[in-house]
């Protein structure tokens, strides 16, 4: 095997492993991240509501929910 193709499959070999590598390290901060700030759903607003003392309708949750989904 000539040298320049081993030099080419060593560096193909070190760019898979570098990608694969990157994946799974995204992958696992990605998952930290969400563990440790959840996405808000309809209960939390719900929830911050209440704690300022009122009572909220469905369709104040709802345009909340697509207040914060437009601005993502």
């Amino acid at each position: 095997m000539p040298p320049i193709l081993g030099d080419i499959l060593l560096v193909l070999l070190g760019v898979v492993i570098g990608a694969v590598i990157g994946v799974i390290v995204t992958r696992k901060l990605t998952e930290k991240y969400l563990k440790e700030n959840p996405p808000i759903n309809e209960k939390m607003i719900e929830a911050m509501f209440t704690s300022m003392g009122r009572k909220p309708s469905a369709k104040q949750v709802k345009q909340v929910m697509n207040s914060m989904n437009r601005y993502k």
